[in-house]
């Protein structure tokens, strides 16, 4: 049975998504080792530095992870402090509506109703305590029922690769914070199309970062996706029993495989009335790190600089990125060349085609290399 909750004491949850598998990372992100639980900028792993951002608006007791099974174990030995059973592992991927419901049917079952953040684990920040900022003035449009607030990244170049969130005019100004209500959500564009985009000021990058009630979810759930609501709300009723796990298998798979972009943000942008959906700029030194070549610009401290994770010697060369921390590196005469080792691959690449990393898997899978991957 739910709790309820009294509308001025609802607790701040974070959700964070955790299953990806982060291809284009290969060789040193594997099926049980993906991007979000590997040191990718030095230090603690992604996904510690997510919690790690989280520290003083959100107590590690209400952070939730949704991974998958085969992540799961080490998804938990990461997040010290919070429950084991707050790793929530999906037996099979049904993308991002069918996670994030599946967590927001626990935190209803928990709280009855919660301030719920819905977070990425594998991406960088460079201003923590600017996101805190906004994470917290996002926090307090959702408080609104009804009401549905993203973090959008103000665009430095036209990226193809992301989402777009278009803003219409100003709607609000949580703790001193403006916010735009959401004209549409854009899919990833042709160049031209993101040239105008960057180029017009109202366009911003969608990073996945969403703030809402439980109860709002749910209902956007509901109104949109019926089906999927239906069956989570009879795999809700097995929580905290023996019988969620079989529940869990049983009920899972039927959910439909659609990102929350497409089942419930962009059908929410076209509802009549006063717009519910809102979006925070946030200039806060985003990056989603998605692939060798972001590491490096993020990394190098000038232009054409060699990055190394280990003692190296270079002559005549430049722009490298190089991961071999247990062996000595030299490089003479090369440019712009990524290597990465691990105990049983090498990786050898341009940084310009450090996008088709992805596409080694996909040939080691159709090679049937599980050991490679």
């Amino acid at each position: 049975m739910r709790k309820t909750a009294r509308p001025e004491a609802l607790p701040v949850c974070a959700v964070l998504l955790a299953g990806g598998r982060g291809t284009r990372f290969w060789p040193r992100s594997r099926m049980r080792t993906p991007k979000q639980l590997l040191n990718i900028t030095g230090g603690a792993t992604m996904l510690r530095e997510t919690v790690k951002r989280l520290e003083s608006v959100v107590p590690p007791w209400n952070i939730w992870v949704v991974t998958n099974a085969k992540q799961a174990a080490a998804v938990r030995r990461e997040m010290r402090g919070s429950p084991s059973s707050q790793v929530l592992a999906e037996p099979v991927g049904r993308n991002t509506a069918a996670a994030i419901g599946l967590a927001a049917i626990h935190l209803a079952h928990e709280h009855g109703d919660a301030l719920m953040a819905v977070l990425p684990s594998d991406s960088y920040i460079a201003d923590a305590q600017g996101y805190r900022k906004l994470f917290r003035a996002a926090l307090e449009l959702a408080r609104t029922p009804g009401s549905l607030a993203v973090l959008g990244v103000p665009p430095t170049r036209p990226e193809t690769g992301y989402g777009y969130i278009e803003a219409g005019s100003p709607s609000a100004t949580p703790s001193g914070v403006e916010a735009y209500g959401v004209s549409r959500f854009a899919e990833k564009p042709e160049l031209k199309v993101a040239q105008e985009y960057a180029a017009s000021g109202k366009y911003f990058w969608n990073a996945g970062m969403f703030f809402w009630r439980v109860s709002t979810f749910l209902e956007n759930l509901k109104q949109f996706l019926p089906a999927t609501h239906g069956a989570l709300l009879e795999l809700e009723k097995s929580i905290g029993t023996k019988r969620y796990a079989a529940a869990l298998r049983r009920i899972y798979p039927q959910l439909e495989s659609i990102s929350v972009d497409y089942a419930i943000m962009e059908p929410a942008t076209r509802t009549q009335g006063k717009p519910r959906v809102s979006v925070i700029p946030a200039e806060i030194g985003w990056s989603d790190i998605g692939s060798w070549t972001a590491v490096y610009e993020l990394l190098a401290g000038e232009t054409n600089a060699n990055v190394s994770a280990g003692p190296s010697f270079t002559l005549d060369a430049a722009g490298n990125y190089f991961w071999s921390p247990k062996k000595f590196v030299a490089a003479i005469g090369v440019r712009d060349v990524v290597l990465v080792e691990t105990d049983d691959a090498l990786l050898l690449c341009s940084r310009e085609r450090s996008q088709d990393v992805g596409k080694i898997v996909k040939w080691l899978e159709e090679q049937k290399r599980p050991k490679l991957i």
